[in-house]
């Protein structure tokens, strides 16, 4: 790891941490990071040539594989046509067309550049056309980095939020209400009481960001019962869901119609993308059709938007999420083989081609029973697999994701690198 290191250092002299978003900074697994050279299919490659079978897939997007050839010819087509004009193109409306075409829930969709501005811009757009100030959103969940979204819950059930980093304004804070997830009862309570200032509820239909997590029975279909009680915007996020759970998201594989949705991830293909979009009468609300102001220099750039229409189009295929679901199946099955064999006190989640493995021997449904995970466990696991050619997220509360690109062989291989890693991790347990 010579050149990682070296390369690492030099990045902490001018980049905060040595790198551009926490999540890469390996801390939560006692390491430094690794510096990637190239992608190819499932694989990717270190700045010393190692070689990894990869389960981040740059964190969902990669659901095709990297360096996949169709993807690769339309960006070199647009490349010679140019980058970025910061004016409209025939591809932006190509990309929408896709979405809307496929999301029963979304009349008309725009075009930002992360996941993060898409959530900003939903909540805005929430608040603008309810009149309300307040949010309700769900522990655990993440939702990008915005004032708005970067909020503890307090000492009660019902109680306002406070912020979870400096920078946050109070003020800010106290407009967002947090529930747990999966608790209707909660959110009912939370409703009764702050019903009427309330713009928007968001979630993450399925969590990836504190590890897989799947709706209760009767949990999406509440919220959505309740929101429409109370006039309440149900905003879901579906930057790491949308296009992968399903063609249509989450969403579809559990049948709810929120009233707005975001997007990013796998709709760009690769590159900085993020969306949002809902019904009609919602998003007639944005300007310069309305008066909810959101704008980007960059958005609808010409080459993200071609590489995320090229994935869409290629999801389209027969059978996609059908391969996507036995690779997925297969993998999970197998982890669940090893865990039992070996006897350890874990468990596995997983939605689609979305997997987690818990060190929790009981299941997890909220983000309180991911705090009693065995982070110790998960670090030293981490390490064995990095060390047999698996790179996995380097944190217990990321999803691990499943490409088109994995083969048989290589999921095989990463069976069999789980088993040698858990018998590790069963040698260090009391």
């Amino acid at each position: 790891m010579e050149k990682s290191e070296k390369y690492f250092k030099e990045a902490q002299e001018v980049i905060p941490g040595g790198v551009n978003s926490p999540a890469r900074a390996f801390s939560a697994v006692d390491s430094d990071p690794l510096f990637i050279e190239k992608g190819e299919g499932s694989k990717i490659y270190d700045a010393d040539g190692n070689e990894y079978i990869d389960y981040v897939g740059s964190w969902g997007p990669m659901i095709l594989g990297y360096n996949h050839p169709q993807v690769v010819e339309a960006l070199q087509s647009q490349i010679q046509k140019g980058t970025s004009f910061g004016a409209p193109t025939e591809i932006e409306t190509e990309l929408a067309s896709l979405i809307v075409d496929n999301i029963a829930s979304i009349d008309k969709v725009r075009m930002v550049n992360s996941g993060t501005e898409a959530t900003m811009s939903a909540i805005r757009l929430a608040r603008g056309y309810t009149g309300r100030d307040k949010i309700l959103k769900l522990e655990g969940c993440y939702h990008g980095h915005g004032d708005s979204l970067l909020i503890d819950a307090g000492s009660g059930l019902t109680t306002l939020g406070i912020p979870s980093t400096p920078g946050v304004p109070a003020n800010i804070a106290q407009e967002t209400i947090i529930a747990p997830y999966n608790d209707l009862e909660a959110v009912e309570t939370i409703f009764a009481e702050y019903g009427s200032e309330i713009a928007g509820l968001i979630l993450e239909p399925v969590t990836g960001n504190m590890g897989v997590i799947a709706p209760k029975d009767g949990y999406l279909e509440g919220l959505r019962e309740l929101a429409d009680d109370y006039g309440v915007v149900l905003i879901f996020d579906e930057v790491m869901t949308g296009f992968r759970l399903a063609y249509g998201g989450a969403q579809e594989l559990y049948d709810i119609e929120p009233d707005l949705t975001t997007f990013g991830k796998i709709i760009g293909g690769g590159l900085p993308v993020g969306a949002y979009g809902g019904k009609a009468e919602i998003m007639s609300h944005v300007a310069p059709e309305g008066p909810v102001y959101q704008a980007g220099t960059l958005s609808g750039n010409p080459l993200a938007m071609t590489a995320g229409a090229e994935t869409l189009k290629f999801l389209l295929q027969d059978e996609v999420y059908e391969k996507l679901e036995e690779k997925a199946s297969k993998l999970a099955a197998g982890f669940k083989a090893n865990i039992d064999k070996l006897e350890i006190p874990a468990t596995i989640s997983r939605v689609g081609s979305m997997v987690c493995l818990f060190f929790n021997p009981t299941e997890v449904t909220n983000y309180q029973d991911v705090k009693e995970c065995d982070i110790d466990a998960f670090t030293l696991y981490f390490q064995k697999m990095l060390e047999q050619g698996i790179y996995l997220p380097p944190s217990q509360f990321e999803a691990n994701f499943i490409s088109l690109a994995h083969s048989d062989k290589e999921l095989e291989a990463t069976i069999e690198a789980n088993y040698n890693a858990l018998q590790e991790v069963k040698k260090e347990q009391p």
